[in-house]
């Protein structure tokens, strides 16, 4: 019995260090996280900054891999592969989660808000809390809203004054009901193209215009095949981080917490650089390309607006939204 007691501590012993060694180290769970747009896009920088702040905190035991530009697929493709459990995040246009959950649509009321930042405080409001908690019956949790800058039109054959110089014209479109309607409305030929191919379609011809925000605008060179930029504000365009809801609730109490701190102050600071990135690029374009004002755009795509209005304004959680929204 003397000579088995050294023999059990040291067995104990170097279990313990094999727990406190490579296993400890394997129970670290690398997340990955897949969205469309380029490196330089704000999302993108989002992302990476999130997946900073996991890798200096190793205690949370998560880091995150991030694969922007469609590298995983489109945003409907990453969707499937989330709501399976193959991919644990991403950054999604509420354009195409509003396929899902179809009250996201509200975000995209015509001229609802006059700039990104108004457009942030709506995230507050009880309605914009309700739609994240009903992607839940799709298979995701949403962990908040990140905002593009508002969407404006880019033509290859000159400004927009109205209606009559858009229609006809193929103009690129995220395919979802809300531009669709709007854009139909307008007289346009609404034209969904994959954000990578906007560059070659205007360039070749393919599109007239695009209904684009500035920073993908400037991201992708689109200034350089098409000369005319017309600045309408006649939509915000939020996105959403998303995690499966099976990566979620595998994740322990304290990781969950953790990571959505980690998200929200990610929010606030992709939404500080958005606004300050919205006047830097107004600046940039206005010394390469032609750029006019369209300030009374509201005015003069206003039947179009009512189109929209009539097709979504009877929903009762996107009605309660836009009363929230301007503060009613």
């Amino acid at each position: 019995m003397m000579r088995t007691i050294p023999l059990l501590t040291g067995l104990v012993l170097a279990a313990a260090t094999l727990v406190s060694g490579p296993e400890a180290v394997a129970r670290t769970r690398e997340l990955r996280l897949g969205l469309v747009t380029p490196p330089p896009h704000v999302w993108t920088r989002l992302a990476e900054r999130m997946g900073q702040r996991l890798a200096g905190e190793p205690d949370v035991g998560l880091t995150l891999k991030i694969f922007p530009a469609s590298q995983l697929g489109n945003e409907p493709e990453m969707l499937q592969q989330m709501q399976a459990g193959l991919l644990d995040m991403g950054i999604i246009t509420a354009a195409v989660l509003s396929l899902r959950e179809p009250s996201l649509i509200g975000w995209f009321t015509p001229y609802l808000f006059s700039d990104v930042g108004a457009a942030a405080r709506a995230a507050a409001t009880p309605a914009a809390r309700e739609m994240l908690g009903n992607l839940e019956k799709s298979g995701l949790v949403g962990l908040g809203y990140t905002f593009a800058g508002m969407r404006h039109v880019l033509m290859r054959t000159g400004p927009v004054r109205g209606p009559e110089d858009l229609a006809y014209k193929k103009i690129r479109i995220v395919p979802f009901p809300a531009m669709e309607v709007w854009w139909k409305a307008i007289g346009a030929a609404p034209t969904p193209v994959h954000l990578s191919g906007v560059y070659q379609s205007l360039q070749t011809g393919v599109l007239d215009g695009v209904d684009i925000d500035l920073d993908a605008l400037v991201g992708m060179k689109l200034h350089e095949v098409a000369r005319h930029l017309s600045l309408t504000n006649h939509m915000a365009f939020p996105g959403v981080v998303v995690a499966s809801r099976q990566t979620w609730r595998a994740l322990a109490e304290p990781q969950r917490r953790r990571l959505q701190a980690i998200v929200e102050e990610g929010l606030q600071w992709a939404l500080e650089q958005q606004i300050a990135a919205e006047s830097t690029h107004r600046a940039t374009l206005r010394n390469v390309i032609e750029v006019a004002e369209l300030a009374d755009g509201e005015d003069r795509f206003a039947r179009a607006n009512a189109a929209f209005a009539e097709r979504f304004g009877g929903d009762k959680l996107i009605a309660r939204f836009v009363a929230q929204a301007r503060g009613q």
